[in-house]
């Protein structure tokens, strides 16, 4: 772009501008190919710490690399919580250099810089206007979202009131005006028009959506009527109402034909704002959409709906009083103010016609074709406005059609927390649904008859990330593959509870947010009456448990949960599959808690035991010196006349060794073991005892699964035989007490039964040296394996 920028351009330093910013974007850009060893040093850098201002100065290059740092610092964290970088091209780069380009054209003379602003409003306004649908509108653009609608507002005041400019707020004493907004608007919105224009939160009248008839996320028209005529004969003023085309959660779109006709009833202001605004760039526009065209104001949040970076939101308005707009705010007389409008100015003409209708478009039938995708899921219900053509697609997984589907039958009895455990999973489906597609830009919404829900809306994600097709398809089929998962979660979470509540040493956790198999504690089995040192003895214990937990071969995940969660302590559990054996985790659980606290009280009572023992030794050893002086003498003690009496009379005396028995916590005498020691005829030790429930795995089978029978991890052939392997082995163990008379050797028949004769005895016996019959003939003579 820059060079055909340079040859087009006679202003050199425009075109060094092109230049610089081209430059520039391309250092920030690159910024994911730095070496390893750059990386190395930039982590073990103070850069992030501020310091003095350099007093020589530092040049671009050096600035343009601090900021490259600072934006790509640590991309650990920027990985862990899957932020998602706005894709910036060439329309992008338009937008940028038309901030560039605003700070130089402020420097031009007053008159030419008032031809030139006057020129890119009248044209950006102009295409808007025309590209939107909304004939004979004026624009303002403005920073914040917000902003337009305050402005409307104020210039609606000043309309209604006809000496609030003079009077100011004492004009309001008479009449207090109200501002109606819906219950499904997004937050803050009505205190923040409140807060700015310095009116009571009296003068906000919150309309609650249908309950009984029509979509549950739109404006209850009757209810809206009766609160106004409420509102009238109290003496209040009705001043403006804020519809929605496209709600902020769900993307529905409230009957703003009949909302106009109300408001025209009572001389009130409609503003709308909304996604769905952006479909009336598109040849064919919804009814409830197109009604929007003949509301007073409406904002337009074109960045994220073109991809466009840092330009301005717009709000297109009506009203033939300059004056009044003007000191509303609407319009300015300062140049500077008009170049806002200078970044969008460049990206539309970029862009084209074609180039914006194209962008909605596409995201338009992006949001169809995930909507295709799930009519085919029996497990996912969805809450979109239309079937036919919905800008916005929110779903969510439904535990009742998930019971249906597993069972095949009547629906199974739901618990009564059913609510929040459907929350909490579908909120663990949108966060993977994030993490896995990326591209996708879906999030999780909380409405409020429906619950936490995942929601895909292209209008607001698919130019700033760049979504394709495959991208929803990958999104579905990630939504496939999570759903057995969910199925498999629910219907394990009771068994899990069961089986905890079997178990003595463990106690269940009910925590309802942890989107898992459950949450378990291993509970200490001795009393301790101080409950500061038992806290610290349960924590030291769990934590190992759960260390010990994650070194299992398991596809099960154990976690202690989340960061700032109301338990302490504990072990959480993930998510399960189909073929989980609960039993087994709950006891593996157990029998690694209960080694713990073994090895845990073994250390406590080490001191108490290797104190006493050190005691009992010096006893023993002072024992045995009195005994060896009443045995040799007193004499044999001195040094002198003992060495003489020992070289003419030798004493005979026998040393006897002391072992310490840490488990008893004694000194033993050394004789036994090495009796024992010489007796010993090499057999091995007893085995390890494991957990009751260890059981044979196939090879490659992880830890607590159960072996299906259509198991896809070995072939038919190999199951059959690994299958064969392990039933030898169990035939090879030692049979049970009370079972050795049943597996009594039965006796050989004689040779007339077995249809021989005395002569072939021999011959029988060099048959017996030939090879062994095959298998399948083998199998036919039972009394052969017996």
């Amino acid at each position: 772009m820059d060079t055909s920028f340079q040859q087009i351009t006679v202003d050199p330093t425009l075109a060094e501008m092109g230049k610089n910013l081209n430059e520039a974007m391309r250092i920030l850009e690159d910024g994911h190919r730095e070496r390893e060893e750059d990386k190395e040093k930039r982590r073990h850098s103070r850069k992030d710490i501020p310091g003095p201002l350099q007093g020589s100065g530092q040049d671009v290059a050096h600035i343009l690399q601090l900021v490259q740092n600072l934006m790509h610092g640590n991309e650990d964290e920027d990985l862990q919580s899957h932020r998602r970088m706005q894709n910036v091209g060439e329309q992008g780069h338009m937008a940028l250099l038309g901030h560039s380009l605003a700070a130089y054209i402020s420097v031009l003379d007053k008159e030419r810089l008032r031809k030139l602003t006057t020129r890119i409003l009248s044209d950006t306004t102009l295409w808007l206007c025309r590209l939107f649908r909304y004939e004979n509108g004026s624009a303002y653009y403005h920073e914040d979202d917000r902003e337009g609608l305050l402005k409307v507002c104020r210039l609606v005041i000043h309309s209604r009131f006809d000496d609030y400019s003079t009077e100011g707020f004492n004009m309001l004493y008479s009449k207090q005006p109200v501002i109606y907004q819906s219950a499904a608007c997004r937050s803050g919105l009505g205190q923040h028009l409140c807060n700015q224009l310095g009116l009571p939160l009296s003068s906000l009248c919150t309309v609650p959506c249908n309950t009984m008839f029509g979509s549950q996320h739109q404006m209850d028209v009757a209810l809206l009527d009766r609160l106004i005529k409420d509102n009238v004969d109290s003496g209040k003023l009705p001043l403006l109402l804020i519809a929605n085309a496209g709600t902020p959660a769900a993307g529905h779109t409230d009957k703003l034909g009949r909302l106009k006709e109300l408001c025209a009833q009572y001389s009130m202001w409609l503003h709308v704002e909304g996604v769905n605004l952006a479909t009336l760039a598109l040849p064919y526009v919804k009814s409830s959409v197109m009604a929007a065209t003949q509301c007073d104001s409406m904002t337009l949040t074109l960045g994220p709906w073109l991809g466009l970076p840092a330009v301005p939101a717009v709000t297109l308005y009506r009203h033939e009083d300059p004056s009044l707009s003007l000191a509303a705010g609407l319009n300015s007389s300062q140049p500077v103010e008009k170049l806002r409008a200078l970044p969008l100015w460049l990206s539309l003409q970029y862009l084209g016609h074609d180039g914006i209708v194209e962008r909605i478009r596409h995201a338009s039938q992006l949001s169809q074709r995930l909507l295709d995708h799930l009519t085919k899921q029996t497990s996912i219900t969805t809450a979109v406005e239309d079937d036919l053509n919905s800008p916005v697609v929110v779903f969510r997984f439904s535990q009742t059609d998930a019971n249906s589907a597993q069972s095949g039958g009547p629906l199974e009895t739901l618990p009564s927390n059913e609510r929040e455990i459907q929350d909490t999973l579908n909120r663990w489906l949108g966060e993977q649904l994030a993490l896995l597609v990326p591209a996708s830009g879906v999030d999780i919404v909380n409405l409020e008859d429906e619950g936490s829900c995942v929601r895909f809306s292209p209008l607001m994600t698919a130019a700033v990330l760049g979504t394709k097709d495959e991208d929803v398809d990958m999104l579905a089929e990630r939504l496939q593959e999570k759903i057995p998962v969910l199925i498999s979660t629910l219907r394990l979470r009771e068994e899990f509870r069961e089986e905890v509540h079997r178990t003595a040493a463990l106690t269940y956790i009910e925590d309802l947010s942890w989107p898992g198999l459950g949450t378990v504690r291993y509970e200490m089995s001795r009393e301790e009456p101080d409950e500061s040192k038992r806290q610290a003895e349960l924590e030291k214990i769990n934590s190992v448990l759960l260390k010990k937990l994650k070194e299992l071969d398991s596809d099960l995940t154990f976690s202690t949960g989340p960061e700032f969660g109301p338990e302490k302590n504990c072990v959480y559990i993930g998510m399960a599959t189909e073929d989980l054996d609960v039993a087994e985790v709950v006891e593996m659980i157990a029998t690694i808690g209960r080694e713990i606290e073994e090895n845990s009280r073994l250390l406590e009572n080490m001191t108490e035991v290797v104190r006493k023992g050190i005691l009992e030794a010096e006893l023993q050893l002072q024992k045995a010196t009195e005994e060896k002086l009443m045995e040799e003498g007193v004499l044999r003690q001195l040094p002198v006349v003992g060495s003489v009496l020992n070289w003419f009379s030798p004493v005979q005396s026998s040393v006897k060794g002391r072992t310490f028995n840490l488990a008893a916590g004694s000194v033993d005498s050394t004789e036994p073991t090495y009796s024992m020691k010489a007796q010993s005829t090499g057999e091995t030790p007893p085995p390890t005892p494991t957990s009751a429930r260890t059981k044979h795995r196939l090879p490659g089978q992880k830890l607590f699964r159960r072996s299906l029978a259509s198991s896809d991890c070995v072939s038919e052939t190999s199951s059959v035989g690994q299958v064969e392997e392990l039933e030898k082995e169990e035939l090879r163990e030692p049979a049970p007490e009370g079972r050795e008379a049943d597996v009594q050797k039965e006796p050989e028949p004689e040779p007339e039964q077995r249809g021989e004769t005395p002569g072939e005895g021999e011959g029988g016996e060099q048959e017996g040296k030939r090879e062994p019959e095959v298998e399948g003939r083998e199998t036919e003579h039972p009394d052969s394996l017996r």
